[in-house]
C-alpha cells in the first residue's frame, strides 16, 4: 500500500456541521462548495423500514422533539426539522442523499448507528455502485463483522479509541481496510507502523485546530472534521 499527501480525504463530518445542521443536505453540499472530497455521515432506520441519515440515539439535541429515529415513520419525520442557529432542514433518506452525491468524486464514509441495517447498507451501496469509494464504519465491532459476512469485498473501517496491539492484530485478522483512531491519540510513530500493518488511517475527534493540524502532519490518510474550510485552508498552506 503506497500513501501520498495528494490522496489525503478531507471529510466533512455530517457534512459541514460546524456551519449548518448536520446530516442535512444543506450540510453535505455546504462541505461539497468549501471543496472537501469525503462525506462523513451516520445511517439509522425508521419504524417503517427507510433507512435515513441521523446520528443521536434520540432526536431531541437537534430537532428538539422527543423520541428516536426508530419511534417514528419517515413521513413522521418530515415534519421535523434538524436547526443550527437560524437554519433548518430535513431529515435526509440514505438513497436521496446517494442520489445526490453517489456520481461524484469523492469518498464517502458510512458509520452505522444501529444493528440490523448492515445488508440493506451494503446494498444500497452496490446499487448506486460506490463500493470501490466507501468505507463502512461503526463503533460497534459486530456491525462491521456481520457487514463483511454479507459482502466480502466491502471495505470496513473500526472506529475506536483503543489503538493498542491486540487491536490491531485484530483488525488485519479480520481483513478491515481503515482503523479510525481519535485524533488526539494519531501520531508519526502509530500512523507509520499501522501502515506498516497494511492499514489505512482515518482519525475522528477532530475537535479544534490543533489536533486537525497534528493529525494531517503525522501523515494520516483522511479526517472527518466539522470544519472543512479550514483543514483544506492548513493544506494549501502546507503544500
Amino acid at each position: 500500500m503506497t500513501y501520498t499527501k495528494k490522496d489525503f480525504i478531507t471529510y466533512a463530518h455530517r457534512g459541514a456541521s460546524e456551519y449548518c445542521p448536520e446530516n442535512t443536505m444543506m450540510s453535505f453540499y455546504m462541505g461539497m462548495q468549501m471543496g472537501a472530497n469525503g462525506i462523513e455521515t451516520d445511517v439509522q432506520k425508521t419504524k417503517d423500514g427507510v433507512l435515513v441519515l441521523f446520528h443521536d440515539d434520540t432526536i431531541e439535541r437537534v430537532t428538539g422533539e422527543s423520541g428516536s429515529i426508530a419511534d417514528y415513520t419517515l413521513e413522521e419525520l418530515q415534519n421535523f426539522f434538524v436547526k443550527k442557529g437560524k437554519l433548518q432542514d430535513k431529515i435526509p433518506t440514505f438513497e436521496d442523499f446517494l442520489s445526490h452525491f453517489a456520481f461524484r468524486d469523492i469518498t464517502f464514509a458510512i458509520e452505522l448507528k444501529v444493528g440490523g441495517i448492515e445488508a440493506e447498507v451494503v446494498d444500497m451501496i452496490r446499487k448506486y455502485g460506490i463500493e470501490e469509494k466507501t468505507v463502512i464504519t461503526s463503533f460497534e465491532l459486530d456491525y462491521i463483522k456481520r457487514s463483511l459476512e454479507y459482502a466480502p469485498d466491502i471495505r470496513i473501517g473500526y472506529l475506536t479509541k483503543d489503538i493498542e496491539q491486540p487491536t490491531i492484530d485484530m483488525l488485519v485478522e479480520l481483513g478491515a481496510y481503515e482503523v479510525c483512531p481519535i485524533g488526539r491519540e494519531v501520531t508519526p510513530e502509530k500512523v507509520a507502523a499501522w501502515h506498516e500493518a497494511g492499514l489505512n488511517v482515518r482519525a475522528w475527534g477532530i475537535f479544534n485546530e490543533d489536533i486537525m493540524k497534528a493529525v494531517y502532519d503525522a501523515g494520516a490518510d483522511g479526517m472527518t472534521v466539522n470544519f472543512p474550510d479550514l483543514l483544506l485552508k492548513y493544506i494549501s498552506e502546507e503544500n
